[in-house]
């Protein structure tokens, strides 16, 4: 039986990323062998690929990958795509991994399926579409399944396995190298879970009226040790950072447990965490729309409702 190739998503300081594991244990539920294909240094990585059951990696390193954007990851991938014939190919849906599982059906002239959230082994994947309002069945006419999986999709599982590693050739062309990278700067990192890939997520809105009053939030992300967030209406006031916004503008979050604080709910905003498995949301407005999608809600002052929540979690840890 062909193989099904992962695509890794891994940090040069977070080590591989959790989706990775997702995709390694939703790999295994296809039939067939499970193979990691990793751009970069193995070593890191090795032993983790196989503690989740990749049987074999696919290595391929070069100053055309470091050097430069993902064209010629996506150049390496299709030869090899192409070379091994598998029976799918998952890649993280991340804005890297997006983009070259594109380029990759581009030049395989191939179909594609984005934002996966579960995949059968006849290839028909669930998506998530139309801002979070509707779940479609979808299948790839042309070619083999070249499937983008949402993080957060499914609980990773260990297999343990002891894997092979096969150096890839890297071969690419000048059109290949037209983007440069000339520049890197590694974002400091703190001690909260990254926020795509986060189990829980306390995020505020503008309700929480100022960056200080963003302490409260962090704060409470802190104690059950989550990722914070923000609405857009927050990140447009100067709340907090873009790079933090949840919604259809910013990033697609789907942890077990999501806190909207202060978060009215519209469209943009939901479609981008709606498919958390348990929201919880605290608003003063009792007809604000967040409470439509809320499985638990607290109609009252944010600032009154979350330091005693805080206590409360103070008190049982």
């Amino acid at each position: 039986m062909a193989e099904v190739l992962v695509v890794v998503e891994a940090s040069s300081q977070g080590g591989i990323k959790k989706v990775t594991l997702e995709m390694l244990t939703l790999a295994r539920t296809l039939g067939g062998d499970v193979s990691a294909v990793v751009f970069g240094d193995v070593s890191a990585v090795e032993g983790k690929l196989g503690e989740y059951g990749a049987t074999k990696i696919y290595n391929a390193t070069g100053a055309d990958l470091d050097e430069y954007l993902v064209a010629p990851k996506a150049t390496v991938l299709a030869a090899l795509i192409q070379r091994v014939s598998p029976s799918a190919v998952l890649v993280a849906s991340s804005q890297e991994g997006k983009e070259i599982a594109a380029r990759v059906a581009v030049k395989l002239d191939n179909g594609i399926l984005t934002d996966v959230v579960a995949l059968d082994a006849d290839g028909t994947a669930t998506q998530v579409v139309f801002a979070g309002s509707t779940i479609v069945k979808s299948k790839v006419t042309k070619g083999l399944p070249i499937v983008t999986v949402r993080p957060n999709s499914l609980t990773p599982a260990p297999a343990p396995a002891t894997p092979s590693v096969e150096a890839v050739e890297v071969a690419v062309e000048d059109k290949d190298r037209l983007a440069k990278v000339v520049e890197r700067k590694v974002e400091a990192k703190g001690a909260r879970p990254e926020l795509a890939e986060a189990s829980i997520v306390v995020s505020g809105g503008r309700g929480v009226a100022s960056a200080d009053n963003f302490k409260l939030v962090e704060e409470l992300a802190d104690l059950l040790g989550g990722a914070v967030g923000a609405s857009r209406a927050a990140v447009d006031s100067g709340f907090y950072p873009h790079q933090f916004q949840v919604g259809q503008t910013g990033k697609t979050v789907s942890p077990q447990l999501y806190l909207a604080l202060g978060i009215s709910g519209a469209i943009q905003h939901r479609a981008g965490m709606q498919t958390s498995k348990t929201i919880v949301a605290v608003n003063k407005d009792a007809e604000a729309p967040i409470f439509e999608l809320a499985d638990f809600g607290v109609v009252g002052d944010l600032f009154k409702v979350v330091p005693q929540a805080a206590e409360e979690i103070r008190k049982r840890k």
